[in-house]
């Protein structure tokens, strides 16, 4: 890997960095979809790419399962196999420990699976866990992690050891040159477990690319979430990406990227779109709605995406969507550009010295007059940006996502 950063924003902690990688370069900060199966549902990978997509998420825990090792690496890679020419990254199965806790014991040794489709029993190790991601043959792959959270210390504390064994096996692979390796800060929202987590991490920083936040984006609070993602940004090296797990909102995007993250992925542009959901710079569009049947508009009449600048109209995905697989596969095309230009644009801001105005701007015009989520507010005021300053728009405590809760327009 070649990190470097190329400017940094005047006020808060955003920053525009090259990462370049064994398939090309990726500009951060980015958003990640996710083809958990070797495929953004819908799309084949020469659209994905079309998008001007650069990295992309595959799941090792189910590429594991199917299609295995053997035709992975009959295949040569999952690159080869999903015909994707750009980067690659990989998680490394520790996310299931939680979604699929009641198949899952864990022990020093490693999370021992019972297969959902099979139940044949399946033991993933760190280092399992590592030889299963170079056979996939990601670009970044990642550390396995505990992240169960009753017993959260415990977990931070085995994530750490685990790391250590992530580290040594990847080191004798000799893959050290084409692939990179990230550590997942653990901790959950206990300030003091999130401290010795990135102390022990930040001490084995020469064995890593990079880190990654996780064990968050879980139903936690809002304004806990920013204040861990502030607090882990603030120690982890600067030389290095920093990679928030799970995070896809546009506002959450933003709000990270103000605070220092670089990289995010989340299933939301993809899933939401197959509920029929467009999201735009306005909020979300739901198509559902019959108010959209008679409506010829496109979606975004500014929007470059397939679906937008081909003039689809509002009017035929309202008759199609989620009884057609190509209403579908139209609102994903637009979903994922729509997450590309909110970094996009974040990207330019930042390079241009104008990141604090792109804030309010976006904000105001995503939120209109629903009023701002007061959490969204203090995470950008503890980074020197004030979005209530000449603007009368109200703050609204405790409101989540806003597609979550706003009338669709």
């Amino acid at each position: 890997m070649e990190f470097e950063v190329l400017a940094k924003c005047h006020t808060t902690r955003a920053r525009v960095s090259r990462m370049k990688l064994a398939h090309g370069i990726t500009m951060l900060p980015t958003f990640m979809p996710v083809a958990t199966q070797a495929a953004i549902k819908g799309l084949t990978s020469e659209q994905v790419e079309s998008l001007g997509v650069s990295l992309i998420l595959n799941n090792t825990y189910h590429l594991n399962l199917r299609p295995g090792l053997k035709i992975l690496r009959a295949a040569g890679g999952a690159h080869n196999f999903q015909r994707w020419n750009r980067n690659l990254l990989t998680d490394s199965g520790g996310f299931q420990l939680v979604s699929l806790s009641k198949f899952t014991t864990i022990t020093e040794e490693g999370a021992l699976f019972e297969s959902p489709f099979t139940g044949e029993p399946t033991m993933l190790t760190p280092e399992e866990s590592i030889s299963i991601q170079h056979t996939i043959g990601a670009d970044i792959i990642m550390q396995l992690d505990d992240v169960v959270g009753p017993r959260v210390g415990e977990a931070m504390e085995r994530s750490i050891r685990w790391l250590d064994r992530c580290i040594a096996h990847h080191r004798s692979s000799g893959k050290e040159d084409t692939q990179n390796l990230f550590a997942i800060v653990q901790g959950g929202l206990d300030p003091q477990l999130r401290d010795r987590c990135l102390d022990e991490m930040i001490k084995r920083k020469d064995g890593v690319a990079g880190f990654a936040i996780g064990g968050l984006s879980g139903g936690e609070e809002k304004d806990v979430f920013w204040r861990v993602i502030k607090q882990c940004t603030g120690k982890l090296p600067e030389d290095r990406p920093r990679y928030s797990m799970g995070v896809g909102f546009a506002e959450d995007l933003l709000v990270c990227v103000a605070l220092g993250v670089d990289m995010a992925d989340c299933v939301f542009p993809t899933r939401t779109a197959r509920f029929g959901v467009a999201l735009t710079h306005r909020g979300p569009l739901n198509l559902r709605l019959s108010k959209h049947a008679k409506d010829l508009r496109p979606i975004d009449a500014a929007c470059p995406c397939p679906t937008c600048s081909d003039g689809t109209s509002r009017a035929i995905l309202h008759h199609t969507v989620t009884h057609e697989t190509a209403a579908a596969h139209a609102l994903t095309l637009h979903n994922i550009t729509f997450q590309a230009q909110v970094m996009g644009r974040a990207r330019t801001a930042i390079m241009n010295g104008t990141f604090p105005d792109y804030l309010k701007t976006f904000f105001a015009e995503y939120f209109g007059d629903d009023g701002y989520p007061e959490w969204c507010v203090n995470a950008l005021q503890s980074v020197g940006v004030d979005l209530l300053e000449h603007n009368n728009v109200k703050v609204v405590p405790g409101r989540g996502a806003k597609w979550e809760y706003a009338e669709p327009l």
